[in-house]
């Protein structure tokens, strides 16, 4: 399992909104066509939402909307930094998040149904799926998607602890499955690739 990391040398330009005439939302690195910039607010403005599905009532309404219509899925490993690191801004932000570990084979397997490769740490936001861990990277999408740039999560917040994205067999409970492993010494300039700048991004 390839544990990945990524230099913090993202998109400069923000994601911009565009919502189309069937009220479907896009995400792109590219500015919207002429007849799209009616519906498009600038980057800063999609930054007033936020929200959380899982903690209901507890969070400010803003932050309840944004993780209702895009709710964030962390996907972590044992002894993998990138993801520590990830988890970490996700915290100091303010975002609720689940988390999801990968240590045993069929949570192996089911990452690479849900993603294609087996590479953590990997996060979601909605349907988006950003590989690897880049600060800019995922500061820019979530804030695209209405997340608050500052935390504005209660004190009192109760994270959820991290559970198994698949629960290990029944048969194989005896032995202990093999953990998801990290690359060696995963170096932070290391660059895992991003979606492609002319490609919409849809949640």
């Amino acid at each position: 399992m390839l544990c990945a990391a990524v230099s913090a040398t993202a998109h400069a330009q923000g994601v911009y909104r565009i919502v189309g005439p069937d009220g479907k939302v896009t995400f792109s690195d590219q500015p919207p066509p002429a007849a799209a910039k009616n519906n498009l607010p600038s980057p800063a403005a999609t930054a007033t939402g936020g929200g959380a599905a899982a903690a209901g009532g507890r969070l400010p309404i803003e932050l309840r909307k944004a993780a209702s219509q895009f709710p964030v899925v962390l996907y972590t490993g044992k002894d993998c930094s990138p993801c520590n690191s990830g988890r970490n801004m996700l915290i100091n932000r303010g975002i609720p998040f689940t988390e999801k570990t990968i240590d045993n084979n069929e949570s192996v397997a089911a990452l690479k149904q849900l993603s294609g490769q087996n590479s953590i740490p990997l996060l979601t936001i909605g349907s988006q799926q950003l590989k690897g861990f880049s600060d800019t990277n995922w500061s820019q999408y979530l804030t695209a998607a209405g997340y608050p740039e500052k935390s504005a999560l209660p004190s009192n917040y109760p994270r959820a602890s991290a559970t198994p994205l698949a629960e290990a067999s029944l048969a194989k409970q005896v032995d202990t499955p093999k953990p998801a492993e990290p690359a060696e010494a995963a170096a932070p300039e290391r660059e895992v690739p991003v979606a492609s700048p002319n490609s919409g991004i849809r949640f």
